[in-house]
């Protein structure tokens, strides 16, 4: 089995990669930008710790998201039980089929059609493992490039089908790792040229609908619920596990869909999000490309949307609770506080080279000149691997990487206003020079409420982190090039606000016009109501933006933190 999880590891690693693109050229059945996030999410079991069948097959059905991630979990449940490379054909008929059943309306030129194709390719028993990359690769290229023809909204953006480029990606990876190829990226770019970019004419009326995900412990597992659900919307997905069912709806009605849901039996989860909105973030990005397209770490205090509307890629750390080994741009902060509040033990862990160099890959086939921000070398190797693997990997020069020094919200800050000055310069020169003079003046102080948090991690001894606590003891530290750096001591949470509004009329005239950064933990509530409204008032020009704070540093500094941001 030992190969297979690698496999299946590397599949969704390669999948991670191209998240963004995916999100970008979705257009079916909605345009709503998030096939590539739903995959991230839904498939990562395939990344969590202790890998076996029975707990890879539980976690898909809980943690299918999306249209897309309903789908591909209801094959990938049946195609990860195959013990040898010969019971792979068996699985992915089954998978196949049973994707095909989850499916109220099964539609051709969707990821159905790639499954459909594994399966009878894998259907010659000929066939090896050593060379089954080669034979698959190309029957699953052309189902994808098909997909462009067989749906007229994809037609009319001039795109493939994304969910199906996912299963190609993941899938591609997946029979290459058996193979035991060294070559693993994945030429996306040149294998589907022409059809990754939605044309500018293309448009789509408003949905006015909901994408609703839930799973439901079932009373009555007899019912005919496809019939019984499709007065209440669209693209329904329904992925049975014994008494238990996933369901996912278009729908209009969210709250009578839910009531309808209640009536059958227990909803145990049960997630909404408007449709239209998710559309229109992905806009500006759709629209154009900067100059120099703007690259950074999740460990910076940026949010997923605040990246989608700048045009910024994030790079994913992972968060490991348990077995659980998830990236960090999926979880959201109250998952993350809520856990440590319970005595959840939470870590963090870089993703793997293998997984990094994807990344880089495939961001350098997507844009032609790219600067990538790197959260601070005295915080993570992530500097040093770019730089080794830019060396070998990009002849032309077209990878910039800066050390930045800088973690949470001074890398947001240094990214986010990198990208806007991206966006309105042709200059990659001028670029550079701005983030430089970025780097070197931005400020960040933290605002810690817990040494507990730390001292677990191992940031702090735990006989100090004890002592600290007792002691009603509050540090304020700042990230800098040498690390974070302890910059005051206060006990309570008017000092924290009192220190920052010290700190900002030292450095800032009263008529300041630039961004200040606040980031929460789980008190946003208080930012909003005491300290934003505070510094609004100190400094009535300058743009506020509120944001969560990194999830990376909220796993080891805990609930309660805040922190303020800003460029002089």
């Amino acid at each position: 089995m030992g190969y297979f999880n690698e496999a299946f590891c590397g599949g969704y690693e390669c999948l991670v990669s191209w998240a963004d693109l995916l999100d970008l050229i979705n257009v079916f059945p909605v345009a709503d930008a998030d096939t590539g996030s739903n995959l991230k999410i839904s498939l990562a079991p395939f990344h969590d710790l202790n890998w076996n069948k029975a707990y890879v097959y539980e976690q898909l059905s809980l943690s299918a998201l999306g249209n897309s991630g309903n789908i591909a979990v209801s094959f990938f449940r049946e195609f990860c039980r195959a013990d040898t490379f010969p019971d792979l054909a068996k699985w992915a008929d089954i998978g196949s089929e049973k994707a095909r059943q989850a499916v109220l309306e099964p539609q051709d030129g969707t990821m159905l059609n790639v499954f459909d194709r594994l399966a009878q390719v894998l259907g010659d028993k000929s066939l090896k493992r050593e060379i089954a990359f080669s034979r698959v690769s190309g029957p699953l290229q052309d189902a994808v490039l098909a997909t462009s023809k067989q749906i007229p909204d994809l037609d009319r953006a001039g795109v493939v089908d994304s969910g199906a480029l996912g299963m190609f990606i993941f899938l591609d990876a997946f029979f290459k790792i058996l193979a035991g190829r060294e070559k693993i990226s994945c030429p996306v770019s040149r294998l589907f040229k022409g059809k990754l970019k939605i044309r500018d004419s293309f448009s789509t009326a408003a949905t006015k609908s909901y994408c609703v995900d839930a799973v439901i412990d079932l009373d009555n597992t007899d019912l005919d619920l496809k019939n019984k659900f499709s007065k209440f919307g669209k693209s329904i997905i329904l992925v049975p596990d014994k008494s238990r069912l996933k369901v996912h709806i278009h729908t209009r009605c969210p709250d009578d869909f839910r009531s309808e849901l209640a009536s059958l039996g227990k909803v145990i989860k049960w997630a909404d999000e408007d449709i239209d909105a998710q559309g229109k973030l992905s806009l500006p990005l759709r629209a154009g490309r900067q100059t120099v397209h703007i690259v950074t770490d999740a460990a910076g205090s940026i949010s997923p949307e605040i990246a989608e509307k700048h045009g910024i890629t994030l790079l994913d750390s992972y968060i490991v609770s348990g077995n659980e080994s998830r990236p960090e741009s999926s979880f959201s902060a109250e998952q993350i506080y809520s856990r440590l509040k319970k005595g959840v033990k939470l870590t963090t862990a870089q993703a793997s080279t293998f997984e990094r160099h994807q990344r880089y890959a495939g961001i350098l086939q997507q844009f032609e000149r790219v600067l990538y921000l790197c959260v601070g070398a005295v915080y993570t190797g992530n500097y040093a691997i770019v730089s080794h693997w830019k060396q070998n990997h990009d002849p032309d020069d077209r990878l910039m990487v800066m050390d930045t020094g800088a973690a949470s919200g001074r890398l947001a800050v240094i990214a986010l206003l990198t990208a806007r000055y991206a966006a309105g310069s042709n200059e990659p020169g001028k670029v550079i020079d701005f983030a430089e003079k970025a780097i070197n003046s931005c400020e960040e102080y933290i605002f810690i409420n817990q040494l507990k948090y730390l001292a677990a991690g191992g940031r702090l001894s735990k006989t100090s982190g004890f002592f600290g606590d007792l002691l009603r003891m509050k540090p304020v530290v700042s990230p800098t090039k040498k690390g974070a750096v302890k910059v005051g001591v206060v006990r309570n949470r008017p000092e924290q606000l009192q220190f920052a509004v010290n700190k900002l009329q030292e450095r800032l005239d009263k008529d300041f016009r630039g961004l200040i950064m606040l980031q929460y933990s789980d008190n946003k509530e208080w930012l909003v109501k005491v300290a934003q409204p505070e510094i609004d008032a100190l400094f009535p020009q300058a743009e506020i933006v509120l944001t969560p704070l990194s999830l990376t540093s909220g796993v080891h500094m805990g609930p309660g933190t805040w922190a303020l941001a800003f460029l002089p």
